[in-house]
């Protein structure tokens, strides 16, 4: 997988989508398509976003009993989406058996899709963790502890937060996948996320994806949004991209 920037259709029906992609003028994204989204529109948006060209991350992190997953992947998988992903709390028997219905599922003669899983939510804080969930122990072990169980299940990498991936890639190996959301342009509001980092930050750090939600698609010029992140994005990775060459 290239260092795509995802965009998150963060929308509650298909005529928002629409209107979003209007003054993109047919250029083709990598999107996002969430629980609020989908349970809205169905498989039918997915396969006009298809249509269109655009790469998807299907965004509805599964968490059941093993048996109820794997059938859900087994259908998911029929879609063509790029990436799909699951709860890592669910634990090992229940990512295996993601990749199991993901495997059975995709259409001879095309890749599977990547299957990611979701670590702790980019919202989750220290507080929340002990208080609420109570998982008394330090937030950053939680997260790395899931991106190893994760690793040990076969899944391709994890959901979490930029600020996590040095270390989830130095045990886990630098091909293990990192999709990081909370990311914000330095100014925007961070709302309900809480660990965030800048496009810049986040190419720095190693993420291997971005996720934009708010930051482009609730403003007022989200071409210029896009363009000036995928900038901040794009040619960070491209810098880092030449350097490894070179060193090679």
């Amino acid at each position: 997988m290239k260092k795509p920037l995802i965009v998150a259709l963060d929308y509650a029906n298909e005529q928002e989508v629409k209107k979003f992609f209007t003054p993109f003028d047919g250029q083709v994204l990598f999107v996002k398509v969430g629980m609020e989204l989908f349970y809205q529109t169905g498989p039918q948006l997915i396969t006009e976003l298809k249509e269109a060209g655009h790469h998807i991350f299907l965004d509805l992190k599964l968490h059941d009993i093993p048996n109820t997953v794997k059938g859900a992947m087994k259908g998911l998988a029929k879609l063509g989406v790029d990436i799909v992903n699951v709860h890592a709390a669910g634990g090992k028997d229940m990512m295996e058996a993601a990749l199991e219905g993901l495997d059975i599922g995709t259409p001879p003669g095309t890749d599977r899709p990547l299957c990611v899983a979701v670590t702790q939510l980019t919202s989750t804080t220290q507080w929340m963790m002990e208080e609420e969930l109570l998982i008394n122990r330090n937030l950053g072990d939680v997260v790395l502890s899931y991106a190893q169980l994760t690793k040990h299940a076969g899944l391709d990498g994890v959901v979490c937060s930029a600020l996590e991936v040095p270390k989830i890639k130095s045990i886990c190996g630098s091909n293990f996948q990192t999709i990081t959301p909370g990311i914000r342009l330095a100014g925007d509001a961070k709302q309900d996320q809480k660990r965030v980092v800048t496009p810049a930050d986040a190419s720095k750090l190693g993420s291997d994806a971005i996720v934009v939600g708010r930051s482009i698609t609730q403003v007022k010029e989200p071409v210029k949004a896009y363009e000036n992140i995928q900038l901040e994005w794009g040619m960070l990775n491209e810098k880092s991209n030449r350097i490894k060459t070179v060193r090679n």
